[in-house]
Protein backbone atom coordinates (compact mmCIF):
# COMPACT_ATOMS: atom_id res chain seq x y z
CA UNK A 1 0.00 0.00 0.00
CA UNK A 2 1.47 3.15 -1.28
CA UNK A 3 1.88 5.98 1.82
CA UNK A 4 -0.52 8.23 -0.11
CA UNK A 5 -3.00 5.75 0.09
CA UNK A 6 -2.12 5.27 3.92
CA UNK A 7 -2.58 8.91 4.40
CA UNK A 8 -6.17 9.03 1.99
CA UNK A 9 -7.10 5.86 4.57
CA UNK A 10 -5.46 8.42 8.10
CA UNK A 11 -7.88 10.86 6.52
CA UNK A 12 -11.12 9.51 6.02
CA UNK A 13 -10.58 7.87 9.23
CA UNK A 14 -10.06 11.53 10.84
CA UNK A 15 -12.76 13.34 9.31
CA UNK A 16 -15.07 9.86 10.20
CA UNK A 17 -14.35 10.63 13.67
CA UNK A 18 -14.50 14.13 13.82
CA UNK A 19 -18.32 14.42 11.61
CA UNK A 20 -19.98 10.85 11.05
CA UNK A 21 -22.38 9.41 14.54
CA UNK A 22 -22.63 5.95 13.32
CA UNK A 23 -25.68 3.81 14.17
CA UNK A 24 -25.96 1.16 16.99
CA UNK A 25 -22.00 2.42 18.26
CA UNK A 26 -20.30 2.83 21.25
CA UNK A 27 -18.85 6.37 19.81
CA UNK A 28 -15.84 6.86 22.17
CA UNK A 29 -14.62 3.70 21.80
CA UNK A 30 -15.02 3.75 17.46
CA UNK A 31 -13.19 7.16 17.27
CA UNK A 32 -10.09 5.52 19.71
CA UNK A 33 -9.85 2.95 16.83
CA UNK A 34 -10.94 4.17 14.14
CA UNK A 35 -13.97 3.37 11.54
CA UNK A 36 -12.65 1.05 8.43
CA UNK A 37 -13.23 2.40 5.07
CA UNK A 38 -14.68 0.52 2.50
CA UNK A 39 -13.84 1.43 -1.04
CA UNK A 40 -15.39 -1.10 -3.14
CA UNK A 41 -17.76 -3.97 -3.71
CA UNK A 42 -17.50 -6.77 -6.43
CA UNK A 43 -19.74 -9.76 -6.18
CA UNK A 44 -19.61 -11.64 -2.75
CA UNK A 45 -16.73 -9.55 -1.90
CA UNK A 46 -15.37 -6.30 -0.34
CA UNK A 47 -12.51 -4.16 -0.07
CA UNK A 48 -10.92 -1.76 2.45
CA UNK A 49 -8.43 1.35 2.02
CA UNK A 50 -5.50 -1.24 3.03
CA UNK A 51 -6.38 -3.24 0.05
CA UNK A 52 -7.84 -6.25 2.05
CA UNK A 53 -10.33 -8.56 0.61
CA UNK A 54 -13.25 -9.56 2.49
CA UNK A 55 -15.69 -11.53 1.82
CA UNK A 56 -19.37 -10.70 3.37
CA UNK A 57 -21.07 -13.16 5.07
CA UNK A 58 -23.62 -10.79 6.29
CA UNK A 59 -24.69 -9.98 2.68
CA UNK A 60 -23.97 -6.16 3.88
CA UNK A 61 -26.52 -6.18 6.57
CA UNK A 62 -28.73 -9.23 5.18
CA UNK A 63 -28.82 -6.86 1.75
CA UNK A 64 -26.91 -7.16 -1.03
CA UNK A 65 -28.43 -10.53 -2.15
CA UNK A 66 -27.43 -10.52 -5.62
CA UNK A 67 -23.68 -9.09 -4.68
CA UNK A 68 -22.05 -5.85 -5.59
CA UNK A 69 -21.30 -4.47 -8.98
CA UNK A 70 -24.27 -5.28 -10.68
CA UNK A 71 -23.87 -2.62 -13.76
CA UNK A 72 -27.84 -3.35 -14.60
CA UNK A 73 -28.89 -2.17 -11.78
CA UNK A 74 -26.70 1.04 -12.40
CA UNK A 75 -28.03 1.64 -15.64
CA UNK A 76 -31.79 1.05 -14.41
CA UNK A 77 -31.09 4.07 -11.96
CA UNK A 78 -29.32 6.27 -14.25
CA UNK A 79 -31.78 5.98 -17.12
CA UNK A 80 -34.53 6.39 -14.84
CA UNK A 81 -32.14 9.47 -12.95
CA UNK A 82 -32.43 11.22 -16.90
CA UNK A 83 -36.40 10.76 -17.57
CA UNK A 84 -37.77 11.56 -13.97
CA UNK A 85 -35.51 11.25 -10.94
CA UNK A 86 -37.77 12.41 -8.21
CA UNK A 87 -41.43 13.17 -7.73
CA UNK A 88 -43.43 12.44 -5.03
CA UNK A 89 -46.73 10.22 -4.26
CA UNK A 90 -48.89 12.35 -2.67
CA UNK A 91 -51.45 15.35 -4.59
CA UNK A 92 -53.06 12.62 -6.26
CA UNK A 93 -50.42 11.20 -8.53
CA UNK A 94 -48.32 8.42 -9.66
CA UNK A 95 -45.47 7.15 -11.76
CA UNK A 96 -44.91 4.43 -14.09
CA UNK A 97 -41.81 2.95 -11.83
CA UNK A 98 -44.23 3.26 -8.42
CA UNK A 99 -47.38 1.49 -10.32
CA UNK A 100 -45.07 -1.17 -12.43
CA UNK A 101 -43.75 -2.48 -8.97
CA UNK A 102 -46.73 -2.78 -6.79
CA UNK A 103 -47.84 -4.89 -9.88
CA UNK A 104 -45.07 -7.05 -9.41
CA UNK A 105 -44.89 -7.32 -5.78
CA UNK A 106 -48.65 -8.52 -5.88
CA UNK A 107 -47.65 -10.89 -8.10
CA UNK A 108 -44.90 -12.15 -5.88
CA UNK A 109 -46.97 -11.74 -2.43
CA UNK A 110 -49.03 -14.15 -1.02
CA UNK A 111 -52.86 -13.98 -2.96
CA UNK A 112 -54.16 -11.76 -0.53
CA UNK A 113 -51.71 -9.23 -0.74
CA UNK A 114 -52.69 -7.03 -3.47
CA UNK A 115 -51.62 -3.59 -2.27
CA UNK A 116 -48.05 -1.94 -1.21
CA UNK A 117 -47.51 1.46 0.90
CA UNK A 118 -43.85 2.32 -0.02
CA UNK A 119 -40.65 4.06 2.66
CA UNK A 120 -37.48 3.75 2.10
CA UNK A 121 -36.30 1.40 5.42
CA UNK A 122 -37.50 -1.49 7.33
CA UNK A 123 -38.15 0.90 10.73
CA UNK A 124 -40.45 2.93 8.65
CA UNK A 125 -42.26 0.34 7.34
CA UNK A 126 -43.03 -1.21 10.92
CA UNK A 127 -44.00 2.21 11.83
CA UNK A 128 -46.38 2.22 9.01
CA UNK A 129 -47.83 -1.25 10.11
CA UNK A 130 -48.21 0.01 13.51
CA UNK A 131 -50.05 2.92 12.50
CA UNK A 132 -52.53 1.20 9.57
CA UNK A 133 -53.34 -2.06 12.07
CA UNK A 134 -54.36 0.70 14.88
CA UNK A 135 -56.23 2.50 11.88
CA UNK A 136 -58.21 -0.63 10.70
CA UNK A 137 -59.24 -1.68 14.46
CA UNK A 138 -60.49 2.11 14.43
CA UNK A 139 -62.69 2.22 11.39
CA UNK A 140 -64.10 -1.02 12.43
CA UNK A 141 -65.80 0.29 15.73
CA UNK A 142 -63.32 -1.02 17.96
CA UNK A 143 -60.68 1.17 18.84
CA UNK A 144 -59.53 -0.72 22.03
CA UNK A 145 -57.93 -3.24 19.73
CA UNK A 146 -54.67 -1.21 20.17
CA UNK A 147 -52.32 -3.87 21.24
CA UNK A 148 -49.10 -5.27 19.72
CA UNK A 149 -47.73 -8.21 20.64
CA UNK A 150 -44.03 -9.43 19.71
CA UNK A 151 -41.42 -11.59 21.20
CA UNK A 152 -38.58 -10.42 24.01
CA UNK A 153 -35.79 -10.46 20.86
CA UNK A 154 -37.61 -9.33 17.91
CA UNK A 155 -35.61 -6.13 16.02
CA UNK A 156 -38.14 -4.36 13.87
CA UNK A 157 -36.37 -1.02 13.39
CA UNK A 158 -35.09 1.36 15.66
CA UNK A 159 -37.30 4.66 15.49
CA UNK A 160 -39.48 4.67 18.71
CA UNK A 161 -42.54 3.11 17.62
CA UNK A 162 -41.04 0.58 15.73
CA UNK A 163 -38.36 -0.16 18.51
CA UNK A 164 -40.71 -0.20 21.15
CA UNK A 165 -43.12 -3.09 19.37
CA UNK A 166 -39.64 -5.18 19.68
CA UNK A 167 -38.55 -6.57 22.54
CA UNK A 168 -34.84 -5.69 22.68
CA UNK A 169 -34.20 -3.83 25.71
CA UNK A 170 -31.12 -2.85 24.44
CA UNK A 171 -33.34 -0.46 21.65
CA UNK A 172 -35.49 0.62 24.21
CA UNK A 173 -33.31 1.86 26.16
CA UNK A 174 -32.96 5.51 24.37
CA UNK A 175 -36.71 5.94 23.99
CA UNK A 176 -37.60 7.64 27.15
CA UNK A 177 -39.57 6.08 27.72
CA UNK A 178 -40.69 2.81 24.91
CA UNK A 179 -44.21 3.55 23.62
CA UNK A 180 -47.24 1.86 25.32
CA UNK A 181 -49.62 -0.45 23.84
CA UNK A 182 -46.64 -3.10 22.90
CA UNK A 183 -46.27 -6.43 25.27
CA UNK A 184 -43.79 -9.19 24.06
CA UNK A 185 -44.02 -12.87 24.64
CA UNK A 186 -40.81 -15.69 24.45
CA UNK A 187 -39.04 -16.32 21.59
CA UNK A 188 -39.42 -19.50 19.61
CA UNK A 189 -35.42 -20.31 20.90
CA UNK A 190 -35.18 -24.07 21.38
CA UNK A 191 -31.58 -23.77 21.68
CA UNK A 192 -31.50 -20.61 24.47
CA UNK A 193 -35.11 -21.41 26.56
CA UNK A 194 -36.08 -25.24 26.21
CA UNK A 195 -36.39 -26.64 29.76
CA UNK A 196 -34.52 -30.22 30.30
CA UNK A 197 -35.79 -33.42 28.00
CA UNK A 198 -38.04 -30.91 25.85
CA UNK A 199 -37.85 -31.53 22.26
CA UNK A 200 -38.03 -28.81 19.80
CA UNK A 201 -41.68 -29.86 19.18
CA UNK A 202 -42.70 -29.92 21.99
CA UNK A 203 -41.18 -26.48 23.10
CA UNK A 204 -42.95 -24.71 19.87
CA UNK A 205 -46.04 -25.69 21.30
CA UNK A 206 -45.44 -24.10 24.80
CA UNK A 207 -43.30 -21.60 22.67
CA UNK A 208 -46.54 -20.70 20.42
CA UNK A 209 -48.97 -21.00 23.82
CA UNK A 210 -47.49 -17.72 25.16
CA UNK A 211 -48.98 -15.93 22.57
CA UNK A 212 -52.34 -17.00 23.45
CA UNK A 213 -51.38 -16.85 26.99
CA UNK A 214 -50.65 -12.84 26.53
CA UNK A 215 -54.08 -12.66 24.27
CA UNK A 216 -55.87 -13.93 27.21
CA UNK A 217 -53.93 -11.77 29.96
CA UNK A 218 -54.30 -8.39 28.21
CA UNK A 219 -57.74 -9.21 27.11
CA UNK A 220 -58.58 -10.73 23.32
CA UNK A 221 -60.84 -7.69 22.66
CA UNK A 222 -57.95 -5.04 23.13
CA UNK A 223 -55.26 -6.99 20.37
CA UNK A 224 -55.00 -5.55 17.36
CA UNK A 225 -52.15 -8.07 15.89
CA UNK A 226 -49.23 -10.19 16.29
CA UNK A 227 -46.10 -8.89 14.74
CA UNK A 228 -43.46 -11.78 14.21
CA UNK A 229 -40.11 -12.02 11.79
CA UNK A 230 -40.24 -15.36 10.37
CA UNK A 231 -36.59 -16.17 11.21
CA UNK A 232 -35.71 -13.96 14.23
CA UNK A 233 -32.53 -12.53 12.30
CA UNK A 234 -30.72 -9.37 14.45
CA UNK A 235 -32.32 -11.44 17.67
CA UNK A 236 -29.78 -14.47 16.86
CA UNK A 237 -30.80 -16.00 13.58
CA UNK A 238 -33.36 -17.80 15.62
CA UNK A 239 -35.32 -20.44 13.86
CA UNK A 240 -39.21 -21.88 15.35
CA UNK A 241 -39.22 -25.55 15.72
CA UNK A 242 -41.99 -27.26 13.15
CA UNK A 243 -44.62 -27.03 15.28
CA UNK A 244 -44.69 -23.32 16.08
CA UNK A 245 -46.17 -21.17 13.34
CA UNK A 246 -48.91 -23.79 12.57
CA UNK A 247 -50.19 -23.16 16.24
CA UNK A 248 -49.43 -19.58 15.59
CA UNK A 249 -51.52 -19.34 12.99
CA UNK A 250 -54.17 -21.00 14.88
CA UNK A 251 -54.20 -18.99 17.64
CA UNK A 252 -54.21 -15.88 15.43
CA UNK A 253 -57.37 -16.86 13.48
CA UNK A 254 -59.01 -18.13 17.25
CA UNK A 255 -58.78 -14.60 18.13
CA UNK A 256 -59.38 -12.68 14.88
CA UNK A 257 -55.87 -10.55 15.23
CA UNK A 258 -54.33 -9.40 12.61
CA UNK A 259 -50.95 -11.02 11.81
CA UNK A 260 -47.99 -8.78 10.68
CA UNK A 261 -44.89 -10.61 9.06
CA UNK A 262 -41.70 -8.76 9.29
CA UNK A 263 -39.69 -9.60 6.14
CA UNK A 264 -37.37 -7.40 6.13
CA UNK A 265 -34.55 -9.85 6.22
CA UNK A 266 -36.24 -12.93 4.93
CA UNK A 267 -37.77 -11.41 1.94
CA UNK A 268 -37.02 -12.07 -1.60
CA UNK A 269 -35.20 -15.41 -1.35
CA UNK A 270 -33.78 -16.14 1.48
CA UNK A 271 -35.68 -18.96 2.52
CA UNK A 272 -35.90 -19.96 -0.92
CA UNK A 273 -39.42 -18.69 -1.48
CA UNK A 274 -40.36 -15.08 -2.36
CA UNK A 275 -41.07 -14.65 1.02
CA UNK A 276 -40.63 -16.89 3.75
CA UNK A 277 -44.41 -16.91 4.95
CA UNK A 278 -44.68 -19.33 1.55
CA UNK A 279 -42.10 -21.39 3.50
CA UNK A 280 -43.70 -21.83 6.38
CA UNK A 281 -47.36 -21.47 5.46
CA UNK A 282 -48.41 -18.92 7.37
CA UNK A 283 -51.26 -16.42 6.30
CA UNK A 284 -50.23 -13.17 7.11
CA UNK A 285 -52.46 -9.81 6.57
CA UNK A 286 -49.43 -7.43 6.33
CA UNK A 287 -46.03 -7.89 5.02
CA UNK A 288 -43.32 -5.37 5.63
CA UNK A 289 -40.20 -5.41 3.43
CA UNK A 290 -37.03 -3.67 2.60
CA UNK A 291 -33.04 -4.76 2.23
CA UNK A 292 -33.23 -7.00 -0.49
CA UNK A 293 -35.94 -5.82 -2.42
CA UNK A 294 -33.34 -3.78 -4.12
CA UNK A 295 -29.98 -5.61 -3.10
CA UNK A 296 -29.53 -2.36 -0.71
CA UNK A 297 -28.54 -0.73 -3.91
CA UNK A 298 -31.13 2.03 -3.05
CA UNK A 299 -33.10 2.51 0.03
CA UNK A 300 -36.66 1.30 -0.63
CA UNK A 301 -39.13 -0.65 1.84
CA UNK A 302 -42.78 -1.34 1.82
CA UNK A 303 -45.72 -2.83 3.48
CA UNK A 304 -47.93 -5.68 1.65
CA UNK A 305 -51.40 -5.12 3.09
CA UNK A 306 -54.29 -7.08 3.22
CA UNK A 307 -57.19 -7.32 0.92
CA UNK A 308 -59.81 -6.95 3.55
CA UNK A 309 -57.97 -4.06 5.37
CA UNK A 310 -58.19 -1.89 2.11
CA UNK A 311 -61.47 -3.02 2.10
CA UNK A 312 -62.39 -1.43 5.39
CA UNK A 313 -60.14 1.99 4.08
CA UNK A 314 -62.62 2.30 1.22
CA UNK A 315 -65.29 1.61 2.57
CA UNK A 316 -64.80 5.16 5.04
CA UNK A 317 -64.43 8.63 3.43
CA UNK A 318 -61.37 8.94 5.86
CA UNK A 319 -57.89 10.41 5.25
CA UNK A 320 -54.98 7.65 6.34
CA UNK A 321 -52.58 10.67 7.23
CA UNK A 322 -49.44 9.17 6.77
CA UNK A 323 -46.52 8.67 4.76
CA UNK A 324 -43.00 9.97 3.80
CA UNK A 325 -41.38 12.43 1.32
CA UNK A 326 -40.02 9.46 -0.68
CA UNK A 327 -42.34 6.73 -0.74
CA UNK A 328 -42.44 5.15 -3.88
CA UNK A 329 -39.50 6.64 -5.06
CA UNK A 330 -38.95 6.75 -8.89
CA UNK A 331 -35.20 5.62 -9.04
CA UNK A 332 -35.33 3.11 -6.51
CA UNK A 333 -38.64 1.26 -7.85
CA UNK A 334 -36.28 1.11 -11.24
CA UNK A 335 -33.85 -0.35 -9.40
CA UNK A 336 -36.26 -2.79 -7.34
CA UNK A 337 -37.79 -4.01 -10.50
CA UNK A 338 -34.64 -4.87 -12.21
CA UNK A 339 -33.52 -6.65 -9.03
CA UNK A 340 -36.32 -8.80 -8.59
CA UNK A 341 -35.90 -9.28 -12.50
CA UNK A 342 -32.46 -10.84 -12.02
CA UNK A 343 -33.59 -13.09 -8.88
CA UNK A 344 -35.83 -14.80 -11.22
CA UNK A 345 -33.93 -14.91 -14.14
CA UNK A 346 -30.71 -15.96 -12.78
CA UNK A 347 -33.15 -18.52 -10.80
CA UNK A 348 -31.06 -17.12 -7.29
CA UNK A 349 -34.28 -17.94 -5.72
CA UNK A 350 -34.56 -21.51 -6.65
CA UNK A 351 -31.08 -22.08 -6.55
CA UNK A 352 -31.69 -21.74 -2.02
CA UNK A 353 -33.32 -24.70 -2.31
CA UNK A 354 -31.15 -26.91 -4.39
CA UNK A 355 -27.36 -25.42 -3.83
CA UNK A 356 -26.55 -22.46 -1.71
CA UNK A 357 -29.01 -23.49 1.40
CA UNK A 358 -27.95 -27.48 1.60
CA UNK A 359 -24.00 -26.03 0.80
CA UNK A 360 -24.70 -23.64 4.00
CA UNK A 361 -26.08 -26.08 6.20
CA UNK A 362 -23.58 -28.89 5.04
CA UNK A 363 -20.37 -25.84 5.69
CA UNK A 364 -21.92 -24.92 9.32
CA UNK A 365 -22.14 -28.99 10.07
CA UNK A 366 -18.47 -29.44 10.14
CA UNK A 367 -17.96 -27.04 12.97
CA UNK A 368 -20.67 -28.94 15.49
CA UNK A 369 -18.47 -30.62 17.35
CA UNK A 370 -15.82 -27.86 17.99
CA UNK A 371 -15.42 -27.74 21.95
CA UNK A 372 -16.93 -23.63 21.21
CA UNK A 373 -19.63 -24.42 19.50
CA UNK A 374 -23.19 -25.72 21.30
CA UNK A 375 -25.32 -25.81 18.48
CA UNK A 376 -24.97 -24.87 14.42
CA UNK A 377 -28.63 -24.12 12.53
CA UNK A 378 -29.47 -23.02 9.16
CA UNK A 379 -32.68 -22.45 7.17
CA UNK A 380 -32.40 -21.45 3.59
CA UNK A 381 -29.06 -18.82 3.67
CA UNK A 382 -29.33 -17.93 7.28
CA UNK A 383 -26.79 -19.84 9.62
CA UNK A 384 -25.69 -19.23 13.24
CA UNK A 385 -23.19 -20.83 15.21
CA UNK A 386 -23.63 -20.97 18.92
CA UNK A 387 -20.64 -20.34 21.64
CA UNK A 388 -21.01 -21.72 25.05
CA UNK A 389 -18.69 -22.62 27.99
CA UNK A 390 -19.87 -25.43 28.48
CA UNK A 391 -21.58 -28.00 25.29
CA UNK A 392 -23.25 -30.31 27.72
CA UNK A 393 -25.04 -27.78 29.80
CA UNK A 394 -25.26 -25.28 27.55
CA UNK A 395 -24.09 -22.70 29.97
CA UNK A 396 -22.66 -19.40 28.70
CA UNK A 397 -19.36 -17.07 29.06
CA UNK A 398 -19.75 -14.23 31.70
CA UNK A 399 -20.82 -10.97 30.22
CA UNK A 400 -22.65 -11.95 27.30
CA UNK A 401 -21.33 -10.62 23.98
CA UNK A 402 -17.87 -10.91 25.11
CA UNK A 403 -16.56 -13.66 23.38
CA UNK A 404 -18.66 -13.19 20.65
CA UNK A 405 -16.83 -9.76 19.78
CA UNK A 406 -13.47 -11.71 19.93
CA UNK A 407 -14.68 -14.26 17.82
CA UNK A 408 -15.82 -11.45 15.40
CA UNK A 409 -12.82 -9.72 15.35
CA UNK A 410 -10.71 -12.95 14.27
CA UNK A 411 -13.55 -13.50 11.68
CA UNK A 412 -13.03 -9.92 10.18
CA UNK A 413 -9.16 -10.20 10.30
CA UNK A 414 -8.95 -13.46 8.83
CA UNK A 415 -11.14 -11.43 5.90
CA UNK A 416 -14.33 -12.91 6.69
CA UNK A 417 -17.12 -11.32 8.17
CA UNK A 418 -19.91 -12.71 10.45
CA UNK A 419 -21.65 -10.84 12.97
CA UNK A 420 -22.10 -11.50 16.64
CA UNK A 421 -24.97 -11.26 18.38
CA UNK A 422 -24.13 -11.42 21.90
CA UNK A 423 -22.29 -14.54 21.91
CA UNK A 424 -23.92 -16.25 18.30
CA UNK A 425 -22.17 -15.73 15.13
CA UNK A 426 -24.83 -15.19 12.69
CA UNK A 427 -24.36 -15.10 8.69
CA UNK A 428 -26.58 -14.38 5.59
CA UNK A 429 -24.59 -15.05 2.76
CA UNK A 430 -25.06 -13.36 -1.10
CA UNK A 431 -27.60 -15.44 -2.84
CA UNK A 432 -24.44 -15.79 -5.71
CA UNK A 433 -22.13 -17.44 -3.40
CA UNK A 434 -20.55 -20.60 -4.90
CA UNK A 435 -18.94 -23.22 -3.81
CA UNK A 436 -15.77 -21.56 -3.73
CA UNK A 437 -17.01 -19.00 -1.12
CA UNK A 438 -18.08 -22.08 1.16
CA UNK A 439 -14.72 -23.48 0.73
CA UNK A 440 -13.00 -19.97 1.65
CA UNK A 441 -15.65 -19.59 4.66
CA UNK A 442 -15.39 -22.82 5.93
CA UNK A 443 -11.71 -22.04 6.33
CA UNK A 444 -12.01 -18.99 8.07
CA UNK A 445 -14.48 -20.64 10.45
CA UNK A 446 -11.79 -22.76 11.68
CA UNK A 447 -9.31 -20.60 11.69
CA UNK A 448 -11.40 -18.01 13.90
CA UNK A 449 -13.32 -20.50 15.98
CA UNK A 450 -9.72 -22.08 16.98
CA UNK A 451 -8.08 -18.61 17.40
CA UNK A 452 -10.72 -17.31 20.03
CA UNK A 453 -11.15 -21.07 22.11
CA UNK A 454 -7.36 -20.39 22.21
CA UNK A 455 -8.03 -16.97 23.80
CA UNK A 456 -10.79 -18.27 26.61
CA UNK A 457 -9.33 -21.47 26.35
CA UNK A 458 -9.54 -21.49 30.91
CA UNK A 459 -13.20 -20.43 30.49
CA UNK A 460 -14.11 -23.88 28.75
CA UNK A 461 -15.42 -27.09 30.51
CA UNK A 462 -13.43 -29.38 30.47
Amino acid sequence: MSSRTQQTNYSLQQLDALHHLHPFTNHRTMRAGGARVIVRGEGPYLWDADGNRILDGMAGLWTTSIGSGRKELAEAAYKQMLELPYYNTFFKTTHEPVVRLAHRLAEIAPPNLNQVFFGSSGSESNDTAIRLIRHYWALKGEPKRHIIISRTQAYHGSTIAAGSMGGMSHVHQHSYPVYPGFRHVMDPYWYGEAMDGETPEAFGLRAAKALEDEILAVGPENVAAFAGEPVQGAGGVKIAPSTYWPEVQKIIDKYGILFLADEVITGFGRLGKWFASDYYGIRPNLITFAKAVTSGYLPLSGLLVDDKIVDVLNGHNDDFNHGYTFSGHPVACAVALKNLEILENEHLIENVNTTTGPALAKMLGKFKDHPLVGEVRSVGLLGAIELVADKRTRKRFDQLGRVGTICRDHFVREGFIMRATFDTMVCAPALIWTQAQFDEAEAVIGKALDQTLNDVAGEIAA
